[in-house]
C-alpha cells in the first residue's frame, strides 16, 4: 500500500499499487516523485492557494503544473473549469492565469464572517483587568486607521479615544504598530510618498526618524507613543495579521504618560500576546 495522502477536508486517499499492472483508467497517478496522489478536488484547492499566494502575479499552465508536480494535461483541466465559473481569470495574450471576480466573492463573503471587533473585544477586556489602563482596537484603512472599539480604565484619571477618528500612520503606537507590519516596499512608499504632518511636538515626522522607530518596533514586537498623538498621554500596541497574512489593524494600551511609563515593558508584552491571540482566532498562521 502506497504512503496515505490527506485531503483539504481530512479524508485519507489511499493509493493501492499492485506490480507489474498498469493504474485503472481513471486511477489517480502520483502527484509528484513521493508517489503521493491527490485527488481532483485537492488538485483543485492546490492550484487556487498557489494562485492566490503569488497574487498579483499572474502564472501559465506549464509553471502551475510544475510547481504542484501535477499532469500538464490535468492541470489545464481544471483551469479551464475555473475560467468558466469565473473563479479565476485568463489572459489571452499572455496566457496566463490569476484570481477573478468567483474568487474576490468567495473572499469577501470569508471576510464578512470574521468579525474582528467582537473577536477583539474578550482580548481587550482582559488587557483591562491585567494593566488598569484603557485598551483599544484600531483597524487599518489604507493609509490611515480608525478606532474602532476601547474598553476604558477603570481609574478616575483615565485615557479614552474618538472611535471612528481616523489617524495617519505615523502618529501614535497603533498607527506605528501597523506601519511597522507591512512590507518594506509599502513601508517606503508611505515615508516617501505622503506627508506627515505634526499632531503633537513630539510627531515623528521624518522619514529617517520613523524609519528608526520601525527598526525598533519590529525588533521589539510591539510600538511605543510618549505624546505622539496627543499631548500627555502614553501608549503601546502590537499589530494584528488576518488570515492572509496582511495588517489588519493593532491593538494597545493606552494612559496618562507618567502613569503607563513605568510599566512600559509589561504593557508591552501584553498587546503583543493579545495581538497574537486575536491574529490566530481570525485565521493566522504564520511567524509572528
Amino acid at each position: 500500500m502506497a504512503p496515505v495522502d490527506t485531503g483539504p477536508a481530512g479524508a485519507e486517499i489511499i493509493v493501492q499499487s499492485r506490480p507489474g499492472r498498469r493504474p485503472a483508467p481513471g486511477a489517480e497517478q502520483p502527484d509528484g516523485e513521493d508517489g503521493r496522489a491527490r485527488s481532483g478536488l485537492a488538485r483543485t484547492f492546490a492550484i487556487i492557494n498557489l494562485l492566490a499566494s503569488r497574487a498579483p502575479e499572474a502564472l501559465g499552465v506549464s509553471a502551475i503544473a510544475r510547481d504542484l508536480r501535477i499532469p500538464k494535461a490535468v492541470a489545464h483541466r481544471i483551469l479551464k473549469e475555473l475560467v468558466t465559473d469565473a473563479f479565476l481569470a485568463f489572459d489571452e495574450g499572455t496566457k496566463q492565469y490569476q484570481l477573478g471576480p468567483g474568487a474576490l466573492t468567495v473572499g469577501l463573503a470569508a471576510l464578512r464572517t470574521l468579525d474582528v471587533p467582537k473577536t477583539a473585544r474578550p482580548y481587550l477586556e482582559r488587557l483591562v483587568e491585567l494593566s488598569g489602563e484603557t485598551a483599544t482596537l484600531s483597524i487599518r484603512q489604507g493609509w490611515q486607521r480608525v478606532y474602532v472599539d476601547q474598553v476604558l480604565s477603570p481609574h478616575e484619571v483615565r485615557m479614552s479615544v474618538a472611535l471612528g477618528r481616523m489617524y495617519p500612520l505615523h502618529a501614535g503606537s497603533s498607527s506605528k504598530a501597523i506601519l511597522a507590519a507591512l512590507p518594506d516596499e509599502t513601508i517606503e512608499e508611505f515615508l516617501t510618498q505622503h506627508r506627515h504632518a505634526s499632531l503633537t511636538p513630539r510627531t515623528l515626522t521624518s522619514a529617517d526618524a520613523l524609519r528608526d522607530d520601525i527598526a525598533g518596533i519590529r525588533e521589539r514586537g510591539y510600538a511605543v507613543s510618549f505624546g505622539e498623538r496627543q499631548a500627555g498621554s502614553a501608549s503601546v500596541a502590537a499589530a494584528i495579521r488576518s488570515a492572509s497574512g496582511d495588517v489588519v489593524g493593532a491593538v494597545s494600551l493606552c494612559g496618562p504618560r507618567e502613569r503607563l511609563a513605568e510599566q512600559t515593558l509589561r504593557h508591552g508584552a501584553a498587546v503583543v500576546e493579545a495581538a497574537r491571540a486575536v491574529s490566530r482566532d481570525i485565521g493566522y498562521r504564520g511567524p509572528f
